[in-house]
């Protein structure tokens, strides 16, 4: 038979407590019983010893034992005495037939179908035997063991109605925890109640008010990042459909070629901003997650943005170059650090008039490490400064194709850095200065 222990935690503290309750009191009535025994044994020894020595001393008796009525009474302790030379002088009144010798010291023997316990002494007029019925001691013990076991009976269903008032008003904060989730919709992703908690059972809780709280951030993150594509997306979608009836009445060859042109423009910006959004949603996606940060070099980081765009400045005739590199290794995740370079780097391209300059400038220092872009574009007003992070956010006036998404994705991934995004006035080149200032790795 296949015994199940149940899984909650109310039902094998009640079950294994009361179960250790009930085997302590099996426990204890036998340690009382043998305890008790071995008491009565010596008490019941001692007693005759004393009573042997008491005999040895007096005068030889005469046995009477035919001549006297049997007491059956006498059958529980039973004294014989013998000469030296083996004539039994005195008997006790009793039907027990006991052995006619004597072994000095204590031993049993079963006799009259039950087990004497004797104790045999010899002097030298006389030899005493004293005897006595076991079962005499077997029911004296059992008297004081019941006296024991009297308290522990009685006291055993109250000490099992105090565990189960202590066990369950214990569990009644996490019962009421489960039902508190269990009660739940499915986007209600509220913190649920620490208070009464166990030690044992909070710092659970705990954590999962902290999931509750990713979880939260990354389903608000997703609505919003939906609503905004939804609504960015319309426009151009909406343009392409009105390109695409253009070239459909098209009726000369000019006007069917500035069509496609046109068709082919609105596709590149489509494909852009889908682009952006699919990098945006992936940078928030990860930050939810709570992806662990390694250490990066982010001269790797600005050799491989080098690399990347060098093709693109070099179609519109911009001059990117490095301006100084220090030796800098950051906590972060390579892949999102080159996203964010590149980001800095194609908008400032973008943004920059053919001709002009993009500089990259990486300084180590003993507060931390900065990555500035410069360049020698228009720059951003100071007061348009804050509010070009937002999502599909453009400068008004602003002539270069763009989703409004580059500084808001360089802005997720530098607060993901825990890095400091700061935009200022370029001294060097007149246009924009982008600084990511990020904090010295923590050491172990």
């Amino acid at each position: 038979m296949k015994v199940t222990v149940t899984h909650s935690l109310r039902g094998r503290l009640l079950w294994f407590l009361l179960a250790a309750i009930i085997m302590a009191a099996l426990a204890q009535a036998s340690i009382a019983y043998r305890s008790a025994l071995y008491d009565a044994d010596q008490i019941f020894d001692y007693h005759m010893q004393q009573m042997a020595l008491s005999l040895r001393s007096g005068a030889p008796l005469a046995n009477h034992a035919q001549a006297l009525p049997v007491d059956p009474v006498n059958n529980d302790m039973v004294v014989q005495v013998w000469t030296p030379d083996g004539v039994q002088v005195f008997r006790s009144i009793t039907r027990a037939e006991l052995p006619q010798r004597a072994v000095l010291g204590f031993s049993n023997v079963k006799a009259n179908g039950t087990t004497y316990r004797i104790f045999s002494v010899q002097t030298s007029s006389q030899t005493v035997q004293i005897a006595q019925d076991m079962a005499v001691r077997k029911r004296m013990a059992g008297s004081l063991a019941l006296r024991t076991v009297g308290p522990i009976a009685l006291m055993a269903p109250i000490l099992m109605l105090v565990v189960w008032w202590v066990v369950s008003g214990s569990l009644a904060p996490v019962s009421r925890v489960r039902k508190q989730v269990a009660a739940r919709q499915a986007d209600d992703l509220s913190p649920v109640s620490e208070a009464g908690l166990p030690d044992e059972v909070r710092p659970l809780v705990h954590e999962l008010n902290l999931l509750f709280g990713r979880v939260k951030t990354a389903f608000d993150a997703q609505q919003h990042f939906v609503a905004d594509a939804a609504h960015e997306l319309r426009t151009p979608l909406a343009a392409l459909k009105l390109q695409v009836l253009s070239l459909e009445r098209a009726e000369s060859a000019e006007k069917r070629s500035l069509a496609i042109s046109r068709v082919s423009a609105g596709i590149e910006r489509a494909t852009r901003l889908v682009e952006q959004l699919l990098v945006l949603a992936r940078q928030e996606a990860s930050a939810a997650s709570g992806d662990q940060l390694q250490a990066v070099d982010l001269n790797d980081v600005v050799k491989r943005a080098l690399g990347d765009m060098a093709g693109i400045a070099q179609a519109r005739k911009i001059d990117l170059g490095l301006h100084h590199m220090d030796p800098a290794k950051v906590a972060g995740q390579a892949d999102a650090l080159n996203i964010m370079l590149r980001n800095l780097v194609d908008n400032a391209i973008k943004y920059t008039p053919q001709g002009g300059t993009v500089d990259i400038d990486l300084r180590a220092s003993p507060v931390g490490v900065t990555l500035s872009v410069e360049d020698s574009g228009p720059g951003i007003p100071p007061e348009e400064r804050e509010r070009v992070f937002s999502r599909f956010y453009r400068v008004p006036g602003t002539d270069a194709n763009g989703s409004g998404l580059g500084l808001a994705i360089i802005k997720a991934i530098a607060e993901r850095h825990g890095a400091r995004l700061v935009l200022d006035k370029s001294e060097r080149l007149g246009g924009l200065c982008v600084r990511v200032e990020f904090p010295l790795p923590a050491k172990k």
